[in-house]
């Protein structure tokens, strides 16, 4: 676009069309629109609303999720890429709500944070990402790492990593690479986290369970191991002691609220105790208020599964 002394109302509406009404001071003057103009524009009772220093919404009700990410973009520069919580929505996963939009900038950026947009300098601007019309946001594994960095509740940055992982939008070896190659600033729970992990943890209540018999001093068992015999898969059994044949289910009420939910348990608990398999159910609140309960039973059975014949089952480890 070239600047011209006459508005070109034709290139201006492209611009708007394009940016979800959104846009910047410098291609507000390419458009031919003048300082004037664009005062008389965002004046109090205009039709147009100041969104952030040089950067402009063609209407006057509340920004759209697009409409705050466009202009933070706009703000941050050309090569700005969203990262963090607002990228993992748009990747589909699951990210606490935050009035913030985290933002990657080279590391020579002048620009401060300003408003809700938070920019992150770095040297390590993504050679990749996706994008979503003209908005730009950072791939699943890097988005995932900014999140948990910049998370404090251990709850949240559990859910953020398990989820990513458990769904398949991350590799752990990936997530261990942002771990490496990124910043130390907030990452302590972030290491923690990817630690569980490993462990084969893939959700926020599990890892809760895996600090509940870490703190009880019991054995360590296989987290989400699949349990086969001979080579039919029998289930993914939540936590699996392969000494005492037990298996431990760790049961949501927000998953057993799912359209045969209920039933698809029924199954899974049936298939294990036909092969000798002492299964213990626990509900997240069990294990967040009743820990004597659950380490008292899981004691007792672990114990009693020791002395009785182990059923023949093979478990292979969770896949990362």
């Amino acid at each position: 676009m070239t600047a011209s002394t006459k508005l070109d109302r034709v290139l201006l509406a492209g611009v708007l069309r394009k940016q979800h009404d959104v846009i910047a001071r410098g291609q507000t003057t390419q458009c031919g629109m003048t300082e004037r103009a664009l005062l008389y524009r965002v004046r109090p009772e205009g039709p147009w609303r100041r969104l952030l220093p040089g950067v402009y919404f063609a209407g006057t009700g509340t920004p759209t999720t697009d409409q705050r990410e466009m202009a933070a973009l706009l703000y941050a520069g050309s090569s700005s890429v969203i990262t963090a919580c607002a990228a993992m929505r748009r990747l589909g996963l699951r990210a606490p709500r935050t009035a913030d939009v985290d933002v990657l900038v080279p590391a020579v950026t002048q620009r401060q944070s300003i408003g809700f947009v938070k920019l992150h300098r770095t040297t390590r601007m993504p050679d990749l990402f996706c994008v979503s019309g003209p908005i730009r946001f950072a791939l699943a594994a890097r988005a995932v790492a900014d999140a948990a960095r910049g998370l404090t509740d251990l709850r949240e940055v559990r859910a953020v990593v398990a989820d990513s992982v458990q769904r398949g939008r991350c590799r752990i070896t990936e997530l261990a690479k942002e771990l490496s190659d990124g910043p130390t600033a907030g990452s302590a729970q972030f290491r923690q986290v990817l630690a569980e992990v490993t462990t084969g943890v893939r959700s926020t209540v599990e890892a809760e369970f895996h600090d509940l018999l870490k703190r009880a001093g019991l054995p360590m068992p296989m987290f989400n191991a699949h349990l086969y015999s001979g080579n039919t898969l029998i289930a993914i059994a939540d936590a699996w002691w392969p000494d005492a044949g037990v298996a431990a289910e760790v049961d949501s009420r927000e998953w057993h609220l799912l359209p045969d939910a209920w039933q698809d348990t029924i199954r899974r608990h049936a298939r294990m105790s036909a092969q000798g398999i002492l299964v213990l159910h626990f509900t997240p609140k069990q294990i967040r208020t009743e820990p004597a309960y659950v380490i008292t039973t899981l004691r007792a059975a672990l114990d009693a599964g020791r002395t009785a014949a182990r059923p023949e089952v093979r478990a292979l480890p969770a896949t990362a």
